[in-house]
């Protein structure tokens, strides 16, 4: 697998961080993690088959993840050489997704689903597996956020890659990301976090000692997180995996 990072930021502006979005590669296709508004613009701007793009997965439906959703659609339908393909594109998310598009759609009667290709929406529940690429196996796990709010598990084969997008405090994340070839999750804050539905950094690094993967990386920072030497407060913490600082343009594979 090979991740990009499209946006490791929140929705506040930010010079060098867009809003949330992430790359997946996979011997299957590729998955889009979220789809913020900036993160239309990035998928360009990193030179990502964007075109040939399989699968689109929403966490949940604050627009810092999926205000791009729409523009994506009515920029397909429009765009040089999109009248020749034939394969679907697959929206993968919580219950409630059919009606968020619907209602994007319904704002100014865009037709978002008359496209040259099918576009099929597929909402999942908790914990119930789904195939969201060929051979790309895939469980969703409710997060303490917004009601509707999903982590994902991703399996290829031995390989595993765990993503939380926006999440309070749980434990039960731990345990859904054990031994994770990647665990992605956000770290809104430092310390003294001002809200629940969010994480700091003390609650980050738990969750990876629980789950013991094998790289981990940080995300979703408000701009705060400028001033602060990271390196140096992860490791006052003691992490036992290796922690990574999330930033757009990075690319891992693992």
């Amino acid at each position: 697998m090979k991740l990009t990072v499209l946006g490791s930021g929140t929705s506040i502006p930010h010079p060098t961080r867009g809003s949330s979005g992430y790359w997946l590669e996979t011997k299957g296709g590729s998955l889009m993690l979220d789809c913020s508004a900036s993160s239309i613009r990035r998928i360009a701007e990193y030179g990502l088959d964007w075109p040939n793009l399989d699968a689109i997965w929403i966490s949940h439906f604050h627009l810092d993840h999926v205000g791009g959703l729409a523009p994506l659609l009515a920029g397909t339908k429009h765009a040089e050489g999109m009248e020749t393909r034939e394969k679907p594109l697959r929206i993968f998310g919580p219950n409630g997704l059919k009606r968020l598009v619907g209602a994007f759609n319904d704002v100014n009667n865009y037709k978002l689903f008359d496209q040259p290709f099918p576009v099929e929406i597929v909402e999942i529940e908790e914990f119930e597996k789904f195939e969201i690429l060929p051979d790309l196996e895939a469980v969703g796990l409710s997060t303490p956020h917004t009601a509707e709010s999903h982590a994902i598990h991703l399996r290829e084969q031995e390989k595993v890659f765990v993503y939380t997008a926006d999440t309070g405090f749980t434990e039960t994340l731990g345990a859904f990301a054990a031994d994770a070839d990647l665990f992605v999750t956000e770290c809104s804050y430092l310390r003294d976090k001002p809200v629940e539905k969010h994480l700091e950094l003390a609650e980050a690094i738990h969750l990876f000692r629980r789950a013991k993967p094998k790289r981990a990386m940080l995300t979703h920072f408000y701009p705060l997180w400028d001033e602060i030497d990271f390196d140096r407060e992860v490791a006052k913490l003691s992490p036992t995996s290796e922690v990574i600082q999330a930033a757009d343009g990075l690319r891992i594979e693992f």
